[in-house]
């Protein structure tokens, strides 16, 4: 096998080099030769059939469909699987801060002065409560250039007891004040027309104390489901060292009737002061000088609401009662109100016009001047309308602001002005140029007012607000109103425990006039300076119960008259601490 094999392998190598010897031969021309084409190829499509779109089907023999039923067999699994729970992602949150139903706040300052309150509130019951507040203010007195007695105090009480049930809630409040003050404001030149040694005589002999108390009872009823709203009343009985006496009462029901899917609501007021003074300021008088002044009002009004807008249209009817003088009178004022959003709650345009018969009271005008003679001559202001229009919004999601102009027409309208003055020694302690009375004029005041409040975040919160006016009158001026007022206030949390505050004020210039009989010179109209006051705080919370403050005013040390002839006290320093707690 293997011989034959090498064998054919042998033939098979002679063979192949037998023909590559004949295949290639050296220096052989191959030459030329020429290609003619006939005919030029063309290529030709054969004709294409059409494949029926749809084609005939013998259905002979096909068999109908079934119809097919489908169920599901249930055969219980044996398992062991058990989900675990879910458990929600944890927000972390600020601890929130207790809050407690009474405080304590005790402090002291320069001038001798003590400022202390005390609020206790404690539940009954689920429905019931009793609480109480206790306030006092007081200081010795000690500002500079000032020759009478100069101290004051100002101590209040007050408890109360109030239900709140589904259908209505009701409290009752009774409450006492005693106020001590001192016409300490001689003028400047008090006692120039006498000899030296009567000057010090006659101002030694001045006895500028004077006392004010106050007995309150008042309570106020709400009802959710009920014609009536809500019904307010409030008896008031003043008195001084004087002899002096006032009685006022108050009361004011409130109810709502529903006509036609709107609401027809209706003030009723009812509001009386009686009282007398035992001498009117020149001590001429025969009888004490007494007043009784009742005023009747009735306030309807219809509010409309729409998508954008608002308007509420009223009226005013007013009955004014004089018992002593049989001055009565009708009066009708009107009462709109008007609010467009032009821009959502970033621009609100509002408008309107309102009036009312207000009554004016001599614990009213105390609590505004307490240095006032108990010689005063009483009567309502009628404020006939005022007419106002402005823009609020917010100017960013932290940032609200308020535009308003406005014009006020008023009758009879209470003024504080000096009272003229002799230097005799038989004199009552308020005749020396150290008191003011009351008068009353027809003021027509056009009036600015600019607010901006912002709250940069959770810790600091920023305002200012001014309010610019301008007077007619038809007497000789518009005695003590001023016609400029800025504030502005800062509040700032430090840290946890530490937070600051500070308050800054202006008051424009204001007119007043007074004459020393004993001159011969004719009353001169004078004009007090503007002034401006700076106050700040800083305080530290020990604990959620326990916080001490420190409290700094008239920074500028500014002995400014707020009343001509009273300068204040200057730069005053009060420390002291709150402490907050349960029973």
């Amino acid at each position: 096998m293997k011989i034959n094999c090498q064998n054919k392998i042998i033939i098979l190598l002679v063979m192949f080099v037998v023909q590559l010897s004949f295949s290639q031969k050296k220096n052989e021309s191959i030459g030329t030769e020429t290609v003619n084409v006939v005919k030029p190829y063309s290529p030709t499509i054969s004709d294409a059939f059409k494949v029926k779109e749809t084609p005939s089907l013998d259905d002979t023999g096909n068999q109908p469909k079934e119809t097919i039923k489908y169920s599901i067999l249930s055969v219980p699994v044996a398992s062991t699987f058990t989900p675990s729970k879910g458990k929600a992602e944890g927000v972390e949150k600020s601890k929130r801060e207790k809050l407690f139903n009474n405080y304590a706040t005790l402090g002291v300052g320069n001038y001798g002065t003590l400022n202390a309150e005390l609020f206790v509130n404690q539940d009954l019951g689920n429905n019931d409560y009793v609480a109480g507040m206790f306030r006092h203010h007081s200081s010795q007195g000690g500002i500079s250039g000032v020759d009478l007695n100069d101290e004051f105090y100002d101590t209040a009480l007050n408890m109360g007891y109030g239900v709140n049930n589904r259908d209505m809630s009701w409290n009752v409040d009774l409450g006492y004040q005693n106020q001590l003050y001192n016409w300490y404001g001689l003028p400047a030149d008090f006692g120039m027309t006498l000899p030296p040694e009567q000057q010090e005589d006659l101002i030694r002999g001045i006895n500028p104390n004077h006392s004010y108390n106050t007995i309150t009872l008042g309570g106020n009823v709400e009802f959710n489901e009920s014609i009536f709203s809500k019904i307010g009343t409030k008896f008031t009985h003043f008195s001084d060292s004087f002899s002096s006496s006032e009685n006022r009462f108050y009361v004011k029901p409130t109810f709502k009737v529903d006509v036609m899917d709107q609401s027809i609501n209706t003030n009723v007021i009812i509001d009386h002061v009686s009282g007398s003074f035992e001498n009117n300021y020149a001590r001429d008088n025969t009888e004490p000088l007494k007043y009784s002044l009742t005023n009747f009002g009735i306030e309807p009004s219809f509010v409309i609401h729409e998508n954008d807008w608002t308007l509420e249209l009223g009226a005013g009817l007013y009955y004014g009662l004089d018992s002593e003088n049989s001055g009565n009178k009708f009066y009708i004022y009107p009462k709109v109100n008007a609010s467009y959003k032009l821009v959502g709650d970033l621009m609100i345009f509002y408008t309107g016009v309102y009036g009312a018969l207000n009554q004016n009271s001599y614990a009213d005008f105390v609590t505004e001047n307490p240095f006032l003679s108990p010689t005063l001559n009483m009567r309502p202001t009628s404020n006939q309308y005022t007419v106002f229009a402005g823009l609020k919004g917010k100017l960013a999601n932290n940032i609200n602001y308020n535009l308003t102009g406005s014009y006020l027409n008023e009758k009879d309208k209470a003024l504080f002005k000096s009272n003229d003055y002799t230097e005799d020694f038989a004199n009552e302690n308020y005749a020396y140029g150290n008191s003011f009375g009351v008068v009353y004029d027809d003021v027509r005041t056009f009036r600015f007012y600019g607010e901006l409040k912002a709250d940069f975040s959770e810790n600091v919160s920023f305002g200012i607000n001014g309010t610019f006016n301008s007077y007619k009158f038809d007497g000789l001026e518009a005695w003590n109103l001023p016609s400029m007022k800025l504030s502005s206030n800062l509040d700032v949390n430090i840290t946890k425990q530490w937070y600051a505050g500070l308050n800054v004020f202006f008051v424009g210039e204001r007119k007043d006039m007074q004459s020393n009989l004993n001159s011969g010179v004719d009353p001169v109209v004078m004009t007090l300076k503007s002034y401006f006051d700076a106050n700040a705080h800083v305080g530290y919370k020990y604990n959620e119960r326990l916080t001490f403050f420190l409290k700094l005013n008239n920074i500028g040390n500014q002995a400014y008259e707020k009343w001509l002839n009273y300068p204040v006290q200057g730069f005053q320093v009060l420390v002291g601490g709150n402490y907050k707690f349960d029973f």
